[in-house]
Formats: C-alpha cells, structure tokens, sequence
C-alpha cells in the first residue's frame, strides 16, 4: 500500500464516518473498484482508520466526554455505595446521558452472533449499492420530520434503546451508521443538535467495542512494519478529516439541509449497482 493510498482511504474513512453517507459501504467500493486493499495487514489498517474517527470524536467532544467520564464514575460509586446513592435525588444530565449511551450500545449485542455474516457482505457491491440507496431514503426523510425539543433532561432511556436499535441495524455494509441514528433520534422528537451530538457520543463505544474485537484478528493475520508511514498517515488524515466532518454535519443538521445528503447516496448507489452488474 503506497502513502497515496493510505492518504485516500483514511480520508474515505474520516469523511464518510460522520457524513451520512456510510464510510463501510465506501470503504467497500473504494477496494473493490480501484483496488486500493492489501492483503497484508488490511485488517490492522482498518482498525487504525476507525481509531483516527475516534481519535476525531474526542478532540471535538472533549469536554462532554470528560464529564460523561466523571458521571460514570460516579454512577459507580453509586451501585457500590449506599452513602453515595442516598446523596442523588435526581440524575444530572450528564449521568442520564451515561445511561442513554448504555442502553444505546445494548441492542449491538445481538448483531455478535451474526457477525461473520454481517462482515461477508463487505465484498458483495450489489448489495452495498441497494444498502446506499436506503440509505438516501432515510436522509430524504429525515428532514420532512418535525423539529424535535428533546434534550439529555427530557430523552428516555427508551429512546435512547430505540436509536441504538438503529446503530445495530447499521453495521450493515452501505447503511450509514450517522445518518441511521441521527435519523432516528429525530424521529424520538431529539432536536437536531442534541440527535448530532447523542448520535457520535453513543458511537464511542461501538467503535471501541469493534476495535477490541478486531484486533486480535488483526495481529493474528500479520503486521507489516514496513508499511507503518502508510499506517500513520492514514490515521492523521481520518482523524483531521473527521473532525472537519463532524462540524459540517453539526451545521447542516442544525439548518435542516440533513437531507441533501440523500442525492449523493443515490447516485453512489446507483452507480455501485450498474457497476457491479457490468464489471462482475
């Protein structure tokens, strides 16, 4: 893999992660169509470009991670202490948005099972192509909804379970993770800023959760060392183009032009499946 390569991808990679557009699905045609995989430590690569998105994640939310981080413990403390539990007579917001996240990453758990499956999809364009043009539904839709109120003080835990439900739906290959849940935390009545917000914070860790299941898979298959500028590019390039992806989702979402976004699907959709029919 040439540094050019690895610039590509991890741009790829940093863009599509946050934009609606699904960085699997483009990751996917991207490989398959020009050729830019390599059989020789892909699979740690890959786990490098999503440790950039995080890596983008946490400059940009830095601090409502810090005190989600310090909620935790102290939900913590809490389960462990009776002193601690009879302090709390209502959950700040901070700590409601710790419990959001856990059920939100709950329904995640029975795609496990499945994975292999779910993974084998990557190399069938067809059906990334079709999973891209549902994709462009979801985001038409999405701003034809009526402008929500609810914020970490008034969303449920049952909204949040309902939105996570859409994080699991879309792992598939072509289904845009972003644009699934902040789609979906619209319609639960979330306003736009806080979807945005709920939607890459509740990503934190799924993005761990798939690196750590990843890895071992990853140094198992082989690390190639000669390629460690090309690994560390990519990784710069997806965490600096993905911070800059994060701001233009948070403008758009905000001024209801989400949807835009859905024109782009379908004719990357399109074009996948001609493709893939033509060139099979």
């Amino acid at each position: 893999m040439s540094i050019l390569s690895s610039m590509i991808l991890g741009l790829v990679q940093g863009v599509s992660e946050f934009l609606p557009i699904s960085s699997s699905g483009h990751l996917s045609l991207f490989q398959h169509f020009f050729n830019l995989a390599t059989s020789d430590g892909s699979l740690f690569f890959d786990v490098l470009l999503h440790l950039g998105t995080l890596i983008a994640i946490f400059v940009y939310y830095w601090k409502d991670i810090v005190k989600l981080v310090k909620s935790l413990i102290h939900l913590i403390q809490c389960l462990f202490s009776k002193k601690e539990r009879q302090k709390v007579k209502r959950l700040a917001p901070a700590e409601r948005m710790v419990l959001m996240i856990i059920v939100a990453t709950l329904p995640l758990f029975v795609i496990l099972p499945i994975k292999d499956l779910v993974e084998g999809l990557y190399g069938n364009t067809i059906f990334v192509g079709c999973a891209l043009l549902a994709t462009g539904v979801i985001l038409f839709l999405s701003d034809r909804m009526a402008r929500g109120k609810k914020g970490p003080k008034s969303a449920t835990l049952l909204d949040a379970l309902l939105v996570g439900v859409g994080q699991a739906v879309a792992v598939v290959p072509g289904l845009s993770r972003s644009g699934t849940t902040i789609s979906a935390g619209m319609l639960r009545g979330f306003s736009r800023r806080f979807a945005v917000r709920f939607s890459f914070l509740m990503s934190i860790p799924a993005v761990l959760g798939a690196n750590i299941l990843t890895i071992g898979d990853a140094v198992q298959q082989g690390i190639d060392t000669s390629m460690l500028p090309a690994y560390i590019v990519g990784t710069i390039v997806a965490a600096v183009s993905g911070y800059f992806a994060i701001r233009l989702v948070n403008l758009l979402a905000n001024k209801g032009k989400f949807g835009n976004f859905a024109y782009y699907c379908w004719g990357i959709g399109a074009a996948a499946v001609v493709a893939s029919l033509i060139f099979r």
